[in-house]
């Protein structure tokens, strides 16, 4: 009797031990099937997404603007790159007025020269777009300018120099979108590019 008892606890522990194995050879085998496929699984996503970049970037070289439009003045010798969106602008002429600082002229006007304006084709009085102002210094008006002779705005700054040639000082004016007005965030990455090169190409 207490053979055949001894006999079936170790038949009962044998296979105690057998159905733990197996157990642990599924756990094993799931382990490294969902490992695996998870591998598998997570480099097709990365590649996926390596594509969808490089689709991106490749769309946006490719909508870059190969063919910008140019403006060229031949009186003040400068050209000035547009976008191809700008394909039909319309150039404002006006004057921006030199007030003297101190002496005996202060509050008078006491230089005058040219302000273009170039005007987005899609600007119209019920709702006008931001344009790209270009201010025209001789030599000698910027340099009364920077010493403080006479001053053109409000603001507490200069213009900003655009470019040069051997006659005039092409600048931008100071705060010259404080209305924020429909695209003057467009304008301004238009001027982040460098758009003006002056020129001797006067005529």
């Amino acid at each position: 009797m207490k053979r055949f008892s001894s006999c079936l606890l170790i038949l009962i522990l044998g296979l105690g031990i057998l159905t733990a194995g197996c157990a642990n050879n599924d756990q094993m085998n799931g382990t490294n099937q969902s490992n695996g496929m998870d591998q598998i699984n997570g480099l097709n996503q990365d590649t996926n997404q390596t594509g969808q970049m490089t689709g991106s970037n490749g769309s946006n070289e490719a909508n870059g603007d190969n063919n910008p439009v140019i403006y060229q003045n031949t009186v003040y010798g400068f050209n000035f790159a547009l976008p191809d969106s700008w394909k039909g602008y319309s150039i404002v002429n006006e004057q921006w007025e030199g007030i003297a600082i101190d002496g005996s002229q202060s509050g008078r006007v006491i230089e005058t020269n040219r302000l273009i304006r170039i005007r987005h084709p899609l600007w119209t009085p019920e709702q006008p777009r931001q344009d790209v102002p270009i201010m025209i210094f001789t030599l000698n008006q910027w340099t009364d300018l920077l010493n403080e002779k006479f001053s053109v705005g409000a603001a507490p700054m200069p213009p900003s120099e655009l470019g040069r040639n051997s006659k005039y000082v092409l600048a931008l004016p100071a705060r010259y979108n404080y209305a924020f007005p429909i695209g003057f965030e467009e304008v301004e990455g238009i001027l982040a590019n460098g758009p003006l090169k002056a020129t001797e190409d006067f005529k």
